[in-house]
């Protein structure tokens, strides 16, 4: 297994939990996790969608992990994924402050994936994958 596709696998296996904690319970996790009181269908439809979202992005990261056609497109998408959040992230930041801890966290790790999938598309397309 390749390192990009190594890569790939590691970006699942972290936004996985995330992904939970948003849609899986999301009255129940979000409360725990940064203490937001927020009920209703509304309120979960929303974080479901979002863990929908994350799961469709983890699924074609998994693709191309073990595909090696679909790891370059997969590699894109990851990077434009972690950029697009740490981007709504720094905002929030600008405009809101800050926030919980937790979330700051993520914003570092989505910017280092972010990074991080940059030098792996290089890898991959030394690796001739086009």
């Amino acid at each position: 297994m390749t390192l990009p596709s190594k890569f790939l696998l590691l970006a699942v296996i972290g936004l996985t939990p995330i992904a939970l904690s948003y849609g899986l319970f999301p009255t129940l996790s979000l409360h725990f996790l940064f203490g937001i009181e927020a009920d209703g269908v509304n309120f979960s439809h929303i974080f479901r969608a979002i863990m929908g979202l994350y799961f469709a992005n983890a699924a074609f990261w998994l693709l191309g992990a073990y595909k090696q056609k679909y790891r370059q497109a997969a590699l894109y998408s990851l990077i434009v994924f972690m950029f697009g959040l740490g981007a709504g992230r720094l905002l929030s930041l600008m405009i809101d402050g800050m926030s919980h801890w937790l979330l700051f966290v993520y914003l570092l790790l989505e910017v280092g994936f972010g990074v991080a999938g940059i030098f792996m598309l290089k890898q991959a397309q030394s690796e001739g994958i086009q």
